[in-house]
This record gives structure tokens, sequence and C-alpha cells, in this order.
């Protein structure tokens, strides 16, 4: 664990300017890391549950990629969190990309062999490169102004959007190199997820120095926020009240948007939509999930994490309504409803987070960001676990209809969190 005791990069006398200088470089870092590991997240969510489906010849198996990879991501995540607080976040950064790039090269074998037993381990050791992708946020904030954290967060957040955008893009191209190459066609977006999650790793191994956690311990003890709420601060534990209503938005918001999101490709493809137009559709959902990252962030810095958090419940009720009853035919319906799914996730990551980084020391942050993510991948493997399920016995827009009914679930939260107060 990092000691604030132990001189990590600067004196603890180190003045706000060259804070502001080495949180400005931080930021840089993550951003060009994160335009890297986009392409990886995508690529893969684009096509996993369709190459699930192909080797298993099921619908009803098509949601196992998205759950075992999340819950891997779960792993990774405690994982990442643990070696985040005793080496800081350079060490556990790096790991989780390169884990992340290992499981993308398994998955492209697993492919090629026909081997499910294989898939079923690179699918879970993949995950590490979600975790990694989602823990870097954490890092934008280890040195930020307190009012200034949410949009620090989006900021790392933001940068996922390039390469989330071109990843699932190339689908077509990937599949077509695949081909040449004798890889399966559904396998060649994960040739492109080794490539980026090794050049995420690669990129915070080399250039994420000074390191901002092991720095943010350096310095004099600040105050845990209770964010906007008044009450005592709560050193002794980091599972205070905050913490605990933080994470159960973002658990809520991660199952929501991964049950919807996973069976959209499979969905168009029942209704004789091609590859491309699936690709055209999540990467929109997933551009929405990051690009709006600046708007969540000055919501959250302006107004709180409580009202934002609400405001994440409403927009994935619209999300769910208008995917459950709009025409399957409709590309444009669609894309609007997981454009909608990607920026109510947006809202209730960035609140969550906000809340939880403002509501613990930094001697035990990272290790309980960790544990949180943990508790999201989990939340987030039951939502793509449960979602082929249910498409296969019921229908998709039942499944987003059930969506929206959980994401209801976050308002009477934020009641009950504001009555305890």
């Amino acid at each position: 664990m990092i000691d604030p005791k132990q001189p990590a990069v600067a004196p603890l006398g180190a003045t706000r300017a060259h804070l502001d200088a080495v949180q400005k470089r931080t930021l840089r870092v993550l951003v060009a890391a994160q335009i890297f590991s986009g392409a990886g997240l995508a690529a893969g969510v684009t096509v996993g549950a369709l190459l699930a489906q192909e080797m298993f010849g099921s619908t009803g198996m098509a949601g196992i990629p998205s759950a075992l990879f999340t819950i891997g991501s779960a792993a990774a995540a405690a994982g990442v969190g643990q070696l985040s607080q005793r080496f800081g976040r350079r060490v556990g950064l790096a790991s989780g990309y390169l884990a992340g790039a290992l499981g993308s090269v398994g998955i492209v074998a697993a492919a090629v062999l026909d081997n499910i037993a294989l898939l079923f381990a690179a699918l879970f050791v993949y995950g590490a490169g979600t975790a990694t992708n989602l823990q870097a946020r954490y890092a934008g904030a280890d040195l930020a102004h307190h009012d200034r954290r949410a949009r620090a967060i989006s900021t790392v957040l933001v940068a996922t959007t390039v390469g989330a955008v071109i990843g699932p893009n190339l689908v077509g191209v990937l599949g077509d190199l695949a081909d040449v190459i004798g890889v399966p066609r559904l396998a060649g977006p994960f040739l492109l997820a080794a490539v980026a999650y090794g050049a995420a790793g690669i990129v915070i191994w080399i250039l994420l120095r000074p390191d901002p956690l092991q720095l943010a311990a350096e310095l004099p003890d600040a105050p845990v926020a209770t964010v906007g709420v008044a009450e005592p601060r709560e050193r002794t534990s980091s599972w205070n009240p905050v913490v605990l209503a933080g994470a159960a938005v973002m658990m809520i918001t991660q199952l929501v948007m991964v049950a919807v999101m996973t069976m959209t490709p499979v969905y168009m493809q029942h209704h004789n939509h091609d590859l491309a137009a699936a690709g055209l559709v999540i990467s929109i959902h997933v551009a929405a999930m990051y690009l709006p990252s600046p708007i969540s962030g000055y919501l959250v810095d302006r107004y709180g994490p409580a009202v934002t958090a609400g405001l994440a419940a409403v927009t994935l009720i619209a999300a769910g309504a208008l995917a459950g009853f709009a025409p399957a035919h409709s590309i444009a319906a669609l894309a609007v409803a997981l454009a909608l799914l990607g920026f109510g996730w947006s809202l209730g990551l960035i609140a969550g987070t906000t809340a939880i980084t403002n509501a613990t020391a930094v001697a035990g942050r990272a290790k309980t960001q960790g544990t949180v993510d943990l508790f999201i991948a989990v939340a987030g493997a039951a939502g793509g676990l449960g979602s082929g399920l249910v498409v296969a016995q019921t229908s998709f827009p039942t499944l987003a209809v059930i969506g929206a009914v959980v994401a209801a679930t976050i308002v009477p939260i934020l009641l009950l969190r504001r009555r305890g107060t």
C-alpha cells in the first residue's frame, strides 16, 4: 500500500502550479493511452456476441462473451486496484492493458482452432483491457482540484471516443484481412484489439511519470469530501454511504447498458441488417458513451453527483423504451436508442466515480476504486449473460423494456441516500 509518509516524487510543499503542470501531463498521457485502448474495447464488443453465436450455433449463448470478459474485467479491476495502491497507477494500468492484449491474441487463436475452452479462457483475460480502460479515469482525478474532478475524469473518458468510433467501423476491413491470412472473419477485430491494448500499455509504462497516485499520497492530508452532504468525515471505513450510493448507481447503469448493447447486433442480424450496419450502430453507441463525457463532467461539478445520477436514470429509461418500441427495420431508431443508452451510462459513471473519489482517502483510494469496479463488472456480466437468455426466451424489445425498469431503481436509491443523511 502507498504510504503517505513516504516520499514519492515531489516534496510535501509542492506548489499548486507544480501539481497543475503534472496534472496536465498526466491527462495528456492518459488521453493517448485511451485512444488506443478505445479501439481495442469497441472492436471486440461489436463482434463478440456474433463470434460466440457462430461457434456455438445458438443465440442463447451469444451473451457468453460479454459475460466472460466482464467477469474477467471484474477480477482485473480488483487486481489493477491492488497493484495501483501498492506500486502506483503506472504499474497497475500498464499491467492491465498488456493482459488485455494477451487475451485478444488468445481469442484469435481460439477461433482459428475452433477451441471453445481456449475461447473461454481468452475472453476472461481479454476483460483486463476493459477494466483498465475504465480504471484509467481514476488516475485522471488523483491530482485534480476538488471542484474540477468530474471534468478531469471526463477528459480521460472522452479520449476513448477516437478509438471506439474507429474500431467498429473497421470490422469489415478487418474481416477481409482475416480472410486473407486464414483467420475466421469474426475474429479479425480482435487482431486490432491486441495491437491497440499493447500500444496503450507501452504508452502508460514509458510516459506516466511522475505517478499521479504516488504524488497525491505524498501531499498534505486533505479532507474527504462528502459530496455536497452535511455529514462528518468517515476515514475509518472506505465503505461510507457516499461510496455505497455511487457504487450502486454505476452497477445499475453498467448492467442495463451491457444487456441492451450486447444483443443489439444479434437483433439486427436477425432482421437482415448487415455487419456494417451493426458496426455503425455500435460505433454511435460507444461514441455516445464517451464523446459527451465533458457534458457529464460539467453537470457533476456544477450540480453534484446525485442530480446527475437522476438524469442518468431518466436517459436510460428513455433508451430502453425507444429500443423496445422502435421498428426492427429502422436503423436510425436503433441508433438513437443506443446513443441514449451510451449517454445515460456516461452520466451515471462520472457521477458515481466522482462521488467515490471525493469520499475516499488517498491511502486506500485505489484499492476501494478497484473493488467498486469489480462489483460494476459483475453487474455487467449479469447483464451480458442474462441478455442472451432473455432474448432467446422472449425478444429483444422485452429485454429493452426490462432494462428501462431496472434503470428506474436508481431513483429510490438516491432518495434513500438523501433521507439517510
